[in-house]
């Protein structure tokens, strides 16, 4: 966890302005006039210097409190367009629309394919009982190479969950007017694919009270996240 030593804003100003980026679509310069208003005068280089120092770290901290994945896994690619050149994004979540993890990548080929499924298992002491995909080869080839004991289900339309996943990102996507590098992409969407689910409750399926108690919950726990190293 990086440290807050150094910070001459409290820490409550720069968790709250790392929320709102990676939680809504807004850009640095939004955040920044909606801190304004609340009478809290930083700049919006400020404000991005935090969400790349602190982005990521919060959303290693969430994963880890996070209950351990379902047992069925749903992988899909889509690309994104970065300086007029195509990539590919990787993204796998399991059945209750969790994201696993994310990868950018310039290929859509079987090495990709194997990359990705190495960063997927890469820490973990068990693996999915059956993973769904599209009827890319390049999955095939994975599949056999590195999770070959789990069952393979190929099929344009058992992969819903893991394409609508990618609705938030293209969104996001739009509204910072694309990507500025791969590894600006990669660094964005791995702090945003951990940050913004866990304040999204699957809300359809609850009540307003339970959404209301749930919602207190998830930000309770973002508090504990953020302030771990408050005291230093």
């Amino acid at each position: 966890m990086p440290s807050y030593k150094g910070h001459r804003y409290p820490v409550e100003i720069i968790n709250h302005c790392v929320w709102l980026y990676f939680r809504f679509p807004l850009s640095f310069r939004e955040v920044e006039e909606m801190m304004l208003e609340r009478g809290v005068v930083v700049s919006y280089e400020t404000i991005r210097r935090w969400c790349a120092k602190f982005g990521q770290a919060y959303a290693n901290q969430l994963r880890r409190r996070r209950a351990r994945p379902g047992e069925k896994w749903h992988l899909d690619e889509v690309f994104i367009r970065i300086n007029g050149t195509q990539h590919y994004l990787w993204r796998a979540v399991d059945q209750d629309g969790n994201v696993l993890d994310v990868l950018v990548q310039s290929r859509r080929n079987a090495v990709a394919a194997n990359r990705f499924f190495r960063k997927l298992l890469k820490g973990l002491r068990y693996v999915p009982r059956v993973i769904i995909t599209d009827k890319l080869a390049s999955y095939k080839v994975a599949h056999r190479e590195v999770l070959a004991s789990v069952e393979h289900r190929r099929s344009k339309y058992l992969n819903n969950r893991a394409e609508n996943s990618h609705q938030l990102t293209r969104q996001r996507e739009h509204a910072m007017k694309r990507f500025k590098s791969p590894g600006h992409a990669q660094r964005f969407l791995s702090a945003f694919s951990g940050i913004s689910p866990h304040f999204r409750p699957r809300r359809h399926r609850l009540s307003a009270p339970e959404w209301r108690a749930e919602m207190t919950d998830r930000f309770a726990v973002w508090q504990e996240v953020t302030a771990i190293d408050s005291a230093a």
